[in-house]
Protein backbone atom coordinates (compact mmCIF):
# COMPACT_ATOMS: atom_id res chain seq x y z
CA UNK A 1 0.00 0.00 0.00
CA UNK A 2 1.65 3.32 -1.46
CA UNK A 3 1.82 5.71 1.36
CA UNK A 4 2.09 9.54 1.85
CA UNK A 5 5.27 9.65 3.78
CA UNK A 6 8.63 7.96 5.12
CA UNK A 7 8.67 8.79 8.24
CA UNK A 8 6.01 11.07 10.70
CA UNK A 9 7.95 12.74 13.42
CA UNK A 10 5.16 11.68 16.80
CA UNK A 11 5.98 14.31 19.37
CA UNK A 12 7.56 17.05 16.70
CA UNK A 13 6.68 19.72 19.36
CA UNK A 14 8.78 18.28 22.66
CA UNK A 15 12.46 19.03 23.23
CA UNK A 16 14.06 15.75 21.75
CA UNK A 17 11.78 15.87 18.32
CA UNK A 18 12.54 19.12 18.04
CA UNK A 19 15.92 17.98 17.50
CA UNK A 20 14.98 15.14 15.38
CA UNK A 21 12.77 17.24 13.20
CA UNK A 22 15.87 19.68 12.96
CA UNK A 23 18.11 16.87 11.93
CA UNK A 24 16.07 15.59 9.20
CA UNK A 25 15.44 19.29 7.96
CA UNK A 26 19.09 20.16 8.01
CA UNK A 27 20.25 16.95 6.05
CA UNK A 28 17.79 17.08 3.37
CA UNK A 29 15.56 13.95 4.35
CA UNK A 30 12.66 13.73 2.03
CA UNK A 31 9.36 12.10 2.30
CA UNK A 32 8.43 13.26 6.39
CA UNK A 33 6.02 15.36 8.49
CA UNK A 34 5.85 16.22 11.90
CA UNK A 35 3.15 15.35 14.16
CA UNK A 36 1.48 16.49 17.26
CA UNK A 37 -1.43 17.76 19.29
CA UNK A 38 -1.63 20.98 18.15
CA UNK A 39 -1.41 22.34 14.66
CA UNK A 40 -0.32 25.66 15.74
CA UNK A 41 2.47 24.69 17.68
CA UNK A 42 3.67 22.61 14.90
CA UNK A 43 3.65 25.85 12.63
CA UNK A 44 5.61 27.22 15.34
CA UNK A 45 8.16 24.83 15.64
CA UNK A 46 8.38 24.04 12.26
CA UNK A 47 9.38 27.93 11.65
CA UNK A 48 11.93 28.05 14.53
CA UNK A 49 14.14 25.25 13.60
CA UNK A 50 14.03 26.18 9.96
CA UNK A 51 12.33 23.51 8.52
CA UNK A 52 11.16 23.85 4.80
CA UNK A 53 7.52 25.86 5.31
CA UNK A 54 6.28 23.05 2.72
CA UNK A 55 7.07 20.75 5.56
CA UNK A 56 3.70 18.54 5.94
CA UNK A 57 2.38 19.00 9.33
CA UNK A 58 -0.14 15.91 10.87
CA UNK A 59 -2.17 16.51 14.41
CA UNK A 60 -2.24 13.25 16.41
CA UNK A 61 -3.13 12.28 20.04
CA UNK A 62 -1.63 9.47 21.86
CA UNK A 63 -5.17 9.40 23.92
CA UNK A 64 -6.98 8.83 20.78
CA UNK A 65 -6.39 5.91 18.97
CA UNK A 66 -8.69 6.79 15.81
CA UNK A 67 -5.62 9.49 15.18
CA UNK A 68 -3.15 7.59 15.78
CA UNK A 69 -4.36 4.66 13.52
CA UNK A 70 -4.49 7.17 10.78
CA UNK A 71 -0.91 8.44 11.32
CA UNK A 72 0.24 4.94 11.09
CA UNK A 73 -1.64 4.43 7.98
CA UNK A 74 -0.09 7.35 6.48
CA UNK A 75 3.76 6.68 6.66
CA UNK A 76 6.37 4.09 6.64
CA UNK A 77 7.60 4.45 9.90
CA UNK A 78 6.80 6.04 12.93
CA UNK A 79 9.60 7.98 14.68
CA UNK A 80 8.08 8.85 18.61
CA UNK A 81 10.08 10.62 21.14
CA UNK A 82 6.24 10.99 22.78
CA UNK A 83 7.12 9.14 26.68
CA UNK A 84 7.04 7.55 29.27
CA UNK A 85 6.08 5.46 26.60
CA UNK A 86 4.37 3.40 29.78
CA UNK A 87 1.94 6.18 30.17
CA UNK A 88 1.68 7.56 25.81
CA UNK A 89 2.52 4.86 23.53
CA UNK A 90 0.87 1.46 24.02
CA UNK A 91 -2.20 2.41 21.47
CA UNK A 92 0.89 3.76 19.29
CA UNK A 93 2.29 0.61 19.28
CA UNK A 94 -0.67 -1.73 18.83
CA UNK A 95 -1.69 0.47 15.70
CA UNK A 96 1.91 0.11 14.23
CA UNK A 97 1.70 -3.45 14.43
CA UNK A 98 -1.79 -3.93 12.90
CA UNK A 99 -1.10 -1.87 10.19
CA UNK A 100 2.23 -3.08 9.01
CA UNK A 101 3.85 0.37 10.10
CA UNK A 102 7.79 0.36 11.25
CA UNK A 103 8.01 2.08 14.24
CA UNK A 104 11.19 3.41 16.84
CA UNK A 105 11.16 4.76 19.69
CA UNK A 106 13.68 6.12 22.74
CA UNK A 107 11.94 3.49 25.28
CA UNK A 108 14.13 2.64 28.67
CA UNK A 109 11.30 1.04 30.57
CA UNK A 110 11.93 -3.14 30.37
CA UNK A 111 8.69 -3.79 31.91
CA UNK A 112 6.40 -1.89 28.99
CA UNK A 113 8.56 -3.09 26.87
CA UNK A 114 8.27 -7.17 27.85
CA UNK A 115 4.51 -5.74 27.89
CA UNK A 116 4.28 -4.82 24.16
CA UNK A 117 6.12 -8.05 23.35
CA UNK A 118 3.82 -10.71 24.48
CA UNK A 119 1.11 -8.86 23.27
CA UNK A 120 2.07 -7.51 20.16
CA UNK A 121 4.96 -9.66 18.85
CA UNK A 122 2.65 -12.02 16.73
CA UNK A 123 0.92 -9.46 15.17
CA UNK A 124 3.77 -7.85 14.33
CA UNK A 125 5.15 -10.52 12.38
CA UNK A 126 1.76 -11.37 10.84
CA UNK A 127 1.37 -7.61 9.43
CA UNK A 128 5.08 -7.08 8.69
CA UNK A 129 5.44 -4.24 11.17
CA UNK A 130 9.00 -4.04 12.04
CA UNK A 131 8.64 -2.49 15.57
CA UNK A 132 12.66 -1.07 16.98
CA UNK A 133 12.67 0.16 21.02
CA UNK A 134 15.48 1.97 22.72
CA UNK A 135 16.71 3.82 19.46
CA UNK A 136 19.03 6.10 21.42
CA UNK A 137 21.55 6.62 24.01
CA UNK A 138 20.04 3.45 25.84
CA UNK A 139 21.14 1.11 24.11
CA UNK A 140 22.03 1.44 20.56
CA UNK A 141 26.02 2.50 21.60
CA UNK A 142 26.07 -0.52 23.84
CA UNK A 143 23.78 -3.18 21.37
CA UNK A 144 26.39 -2.03 18.95
CA UNK A 145 28.95 -2.23 20.40
CA UNK A 146 28.77 -5.96 22.26
CA UNK A 147 27.47 -7.31 17.99
CA UNK A 148 30.77 -5.23 16.99
CA UNK A 149 32.91 -6.89 19.34
CA UNK A 150 31.57 -10.37 18.75
CA UNK A 151 31.50 -9.69 14.81
CA UNK A 152 35.20 -9.11 14.93
CA UNK A 153 35.86 -12.29 17.63
CA UNK A 154 34.30 -14.27 15.00
CA UNK A 155 36.66 -12.63 12.70
CA UNK A 156 40.09 -13.14 15.10
CA UNK A 157 38.96 -16.38 16.75
CA UNK A 158 36.43 -18.33 15.16
CA UNK A 159 34.04 -17.80 17.76
CA UNK A 160 32.28 -15.34 19.60
CA UNK A 161 33.36 -14.56 23.43
CA UNK A 162 31.11 -16.04 26.20
CA UNK A 163 31.68 -12.93 28.16
CA UNK A 164 31.76 -9.07 27.65
CA UNK A 165 31.95 -6.49 30.11
CA UNK A 166 30.47 -2.95 28.63
CA UNK A 167 32.49 -0.31 30.91
CA UNK A 168 31.73 3.61 30.40
CA UNK A 169 35.08 5.65 30.35
CA UNK A 170 33.91 9.16 30.05
CA UNK A 171 30.87 10.79 29.29
CA UNK A 172 30.04 14.20 29.38
CA UNK A 173 26.11 15.62 29.29
CA UNK A 174 23.05 14.27 31.05
CA UNK A 175 20.29 12.23 30.57
CA UNK A 176 17.46 13.94 28.92
CA UNK A 177 14.11 14.69 31.48
CA UNK A 178 11.92 12.14 29.47
CA UNK A 179 14.57 9.56 30.63
CA UNK A 180 13.71 10.80 34.48
CA UNK A 181 10.06 10.71 33.73
CA UNK A 182 9.83 6.99 32.23
CA UNK A 183 12.25 5.86 35.59
CA UNK A 184 9.77 7.69 37.65
CA UNK A 185 6.82 6.23 36.12
CA UNK A 186 8.14 2.96 35.95
CA UNK A 187 8.43 3.24 39.95
CA UNK A 188 5.39 3.87 40.45
CA UNK A 189 4.02 1.52 37.91
CA UNK A 190 6.03 -1.38 39.78
CA UNK A 191 4.73 -0.07 43.71
CA UNK A 192 1.03 -0.28 41.74
CA UNK A 193 1.57 -3.85 40.66
CA UNK A 194 4.37 -5.89 42.07
CA UNK A 195 4.52 -8.54 39.56
CA UNK A 196 6.83 -5.44 37.29
CA UNK A 197 9.53 -5.98 39.86
CA UNK A 198 9.89 -9.23 38.06
CA UNK A 199 10.55 -7.88 35.06
CA UNK A 200 12.92 -5.18 36.42
CA UNK A 201 15.42 -7.43 37.71
CA UNK A 202 15.20 -10.31 35.40
CA UNK A 203 18.33 -10.31 33.01
CA UNK A 204 16.33 -12.15 30.37
CA UNK A 205 13.21 -9.87 31.20
CA UNK A 206 13.34 -9.45 27.09
CA UNK A 207 13.87 -13.14 26.28
CA UNK A 208 10.71 -14.87 27.27
CA UNK A 209 11.56 -18.37 28.11
CA UNK A 210 14.83 -18.12 28.23
CA UNK A 211 17.35 -17.74 31.41
CA UNK A 212 21.01 -17.78 30.79
CA UNK A 213 22.95 -18.11 33.29
CA UNK A 214 24.09 -15.96 36.38
CA UNK A 215 24.38 -12.50 35.66
CA UNK A 216 26.95 -9.81 37.37
CA UNK A 217 24.26 -7.63 39.30
CA UNK A 218 26.75 -4.54 38.66
CA UNK A 219 25.10 -2.78 42.04
CA UNK A 220 28.35 -2.20 44.29
CA UNK A 221 31.53 -0.72 43.30
CA UNK A 222 34.33 -3.26 42.96
CA UNK A 223 37.69 -3.86 41.67
CA UNK A 224 38.18 -4.42 37.87
CA UNK A 225 41.12 -6.53 37.62
CA UNK A 226 40.86 -6.73 33.99
CA UNK A 227 41.05 -3.08 33.45
CA UNK A 228 42.71 -2.15 36.95
CA UNK A 229 40.51 0.04 37.73
CA UNK A 230 37.25 0.95 40.16
CA UNK A 231 33.89 0.66 38.38
CA UNK A 232 30.77 1.99 39.89
CA UNK A 233 27.28 1.30 39.58
CA UNK A 234 25.51 2.35 35.79
CA UNK A 235 22.36 4.18 35.66
CA UNK A 236 21.36 2.94 32.06
CA UNK A 237 23.26 -0.45 32.90
CA UNK A 238 19.26 -2.37 33.76
CA UNK A 239 17.56 -1.60 30.27
CA UNK A 240 21.20 -2.06 28.13
CA UNK A 241 21.66 -5.16 29.36
CA UNK A 242 18.31 -6.71 28.80
CA UNK A 243 18.63 -5.21 25.34
CA UNK A 244 22.01 -6.79 24.81
CA UNK A 245 20.50 -10.12 25.77
CA UNK A 246 17.08 -9.51 23.53
CA UNK A 247 19.63 -9.22 20.80
CA UNK A 248 21.54 -12.80 21.32
CA UNK A 249 17.79 -13.65 22.30
CA UNK A 250 16.43 -13.02 18.55
CA UNK A 251 19.75 -14.41 16.17
CA UNK A 252 19.54 -17.36 17.87
CA UNK A 253 21.81 -17.30 20.90
CA UNK A 254 24.77 -15.89 18.32
CA UNK A 255 27.07 -14.51 21.54
CA UNK A 256 26.18 -18.36 23.04
CA UNK A 257 23.80 -19.43 25.50
CA UNK A 258 26.36 -19.03 28.16
CA UNK A 259 26.85 -15.53 27.40
CA UNK A 260 27.15 -13.43 30.58
CA UNK A 261 27.17 -9.42 30.03
CA UNK A 262 27.49 -6.41 32.74
CA UNK A 263 27.83 -2.46 32.44
CA UNK A 264 29.42 -0.22 35.28
CA UNK A 265 31.12 2.95 34.88
CA UNK A 266 35.35 3.39 35.42
CA UNK A 267 35.90 6.09 38.38
CA UNK A 268 38.31 8.28 37.90
CA UNK A 269 41.17 8.08 40.28
CA UNK A 270 44.02 5.03 41.18
CA UNK A 271 44.18 3.58 44.86
CA UNK A 272 41.78 4.60 47.38
CA UNK A 273 41.07 7.64 45.40
CA UNK A 274 39.73 5.31 42.96
CA UNK A 275 37.30 3.25 45.52
CA UNK A 276 36.44 6.44 46.90
CA UNK A 277 34.96 7.77 43.83
CA UNK A 278 33.34 4.67 43.08
CA UNK A 279 31.87 5.01 46.17
CA UNK A 280 30.53 8.05 45.53
CA UNK A 281 29.02 7.38 41.99
CA UNK A 282 27.36 4.56 43.48
CA UNK A 283 25.59 6.60 46.04
CA UNK A 284 24.71 9.29 43.43
CA UNK A 285 21.50 8.99 41.43
CA UNK A 286 21.24 11.58 38.72
CA UNK A 287 17.58 11.21 38.09
CA UNK A 288 16.92 12.34 41.80
CA UNK A 289 16.83 15.66 41.62
CA UNK A 290 14.39 18.10 40.57
CA UNK A 291 17.08 20.22 39.73
CA UNK A 292 17.72 18.53 36.12
CA UNK A 293 15.45 19.00 32.83
CA UNK A 294 11.83 18.62 32.82
CA UNK A 295 10.45 16.67 29.93
CA UNK A 296 10.32 18.89 27.09
CA UNK A 297 13.30 20.86 28.48
CA UNK A 298 17.11 20.32 27.85
CA UNK A 299 20.89 22.19 27.53
CA UNK A 300 21.91 24.42 25.26
CA UNK A 301 23.08 23.80 22.05
CA UNK A 302 26.88 24.70 23.05
CA UNK A 303 26.35 22.25 26.08
CA UNK A 304 24.86 19.35 23.42
CA UNK A 305 27.97 20.11 21.35
CA UNK A 306 30.33 19.98 24.10
CA UNK A 307 29.10 16.32 24.94
CA UNK A 308 30.59 13.22 24.32
CA UNK A 309 31.03 9.66 25.51
CA UNK A 310 33.55 6.76 25.29
CA UNK A 311 32.60 3.18 26.11
CA UNK A 312 35.05 0.01 26.34
CA UNK A 313 33.80 -3.73 25.65
CA UNK A 314 36.10 -5.86 26.49
CA UNK A 315 35.64 -9.84 25.37
CA UNK A 316 37.42 -12.26 26.95
CA UNK A 317 37.30 -16.06 25.82
CA UNK A 318 37.25 -19.52 27.54
CA UNK A 319 40.94 -19.98 26.54
CA UNK A 320 41.82 -16.27 28.14
CA UNK A 321 41.28 -14.37 24.51
CA UNK A 322 40.97 -11.00 25.11
CA UNK A 323 39.35 -8.43 22.63
CA UNK A 324 38.46 -4.53 22.98
CA UNK A 325 35.93 -2.80 21.25
CA UNK A 326 35.76 0.77 21.48
CA UNK A 327 32.60 3.14 20.75
CA UNK A 328 32.91 6.76 21.33
CA UNK A 329 30.04 9.82 20.56
CA UNK A 330 30.63 13.22 19.19
CA UNK A 331 27.86 14.84 21.13
CA UNK A 332 26.04 14.39 24.71
CA UNK A 333 24.26 10.80 25.47
CA UNK A 334 20.46 12.83 26.14
CA UNK A 335 19.84 14.63 23.49
CA UNK A 336 22.82 15.67 20.92
CA UNK A 337 23.80 11.87 20.26
CA UNK A 338 20.14 10.38 20.87
CA UNK A 339 18.72 12.81 18.80
CA UNK A 340 20.60 11.76 15.54
CA UNK A 341 20.75 8.08 16.48
CA UNK A 342 17.45 7.87 16.42
CA UNK A 343 16.12 9.76 13.27
CA UNK A 344 19.52 7.66 11.44
CA UNK A 345 17.91 4.25 12.37
CA UNK A 346 14.05 5.38 11.00
CA UNK A 347 16.07 6.28 7.43
CA UNK A 348 17.94 2.83 7.86
CA UNK A 349 14.66 1.33 8.19
CA UNK A 350 13.23 3.10 4.93
CA UNK A 351 16.65 3.34 3.16
CA UNK A 352 18.93 0.02 3.99
CA UNK A 353 16.76 -2.99 5.71
CA UNK A 354 14.09 -5.04 4.72
CA UNK A 355 13.40 -7.37 7.31
CA UNK A 356 10.40 -9.08 9.07
CA UNK A 357 7.79 -8.26 11.48
CA UNK A 358 8.59 -8.08 14.95
CA UNK A 359 9.68 -6.67 18.30
CA UNK A 360 13.20 -5.91 17.64
CA UNK A 361 16.30 -4.67 18.76
CA UNK A 362 18.56 -2.38 16.84
CA UNK A 363 21.05 -4.82 16.75
CA UNK A 364 18.85 -7.94 15.79
CA UNK A 365 17.43 -6.25 12.49
CA UNK A 366 19.64 -3.65 11.84
CA UNK A 367 23.32 -4.83 12.82
CA UNK A 368 26.32 -3.97 11.22
CA UNK A 369 24.18 -1.79 8.28
CA UNK A 370 23.08 0.22 11.13
CA UNK A 371 26.43 0.68 12.91
CA UNK A 372 28.31 1.90 9.38
CA UNK A 373 25.58 4.67 9.13
CA UNK A 374 25.68 5.79 12.40
CA UNK A 375 29.74 5.78 11.91
CA UNK A 376 29.14 7.78 8.42
CA UNK A 377 26.36 10.43 9.39
CA UNK A 378 26.04 10.54 13.28
CA UNK A 379 28.92 10.88 15.09
CA UNK A 380 29.75 7.49 16.35
CA UNK A 381 32.97 5.42 16.05
CA UNK A 382 32.63 1.69 16.37
CA UNK A 383 36.72 0.11 16.62
CA UNK A 384 37.40 -3.26 17.79
CA UNK A 385 40.77 -4.49 17.36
Amino acid sequence: MARDFDIIVFGATGFTGRLVAEYLAQTGAKRWAMAGRSQAKLEEVRDLIGAPADTPLVTANSDDPASLRTLCQRTQVVLTTVGPYQLYGSDLVAACAETGTAYVDLCGEPAWMRQMIDAHHEAAKASGARIVFSCGFDSIPFDLGVLTLQDAAKDKFGHTVPRVKGRVRKMQGGFSGGTAASLKATLAAAAKNPTLIGYLTDPFALAPGFKGPHQPSGLLPEYDRTIEAWVAPFIMAPINTKNVHRTNFLTGQSYGADFVYDEMMVAPGLGEMGKAAAEAIAKMNPLASDKGPKPGEGPSKEERDAGFYDLLFIGEGPGGERLDCVVTGDKDPGYGSTSKMIAETALCLVEDVAGDGGIWTPGALMGRVLADRLQARAGLTFRAG
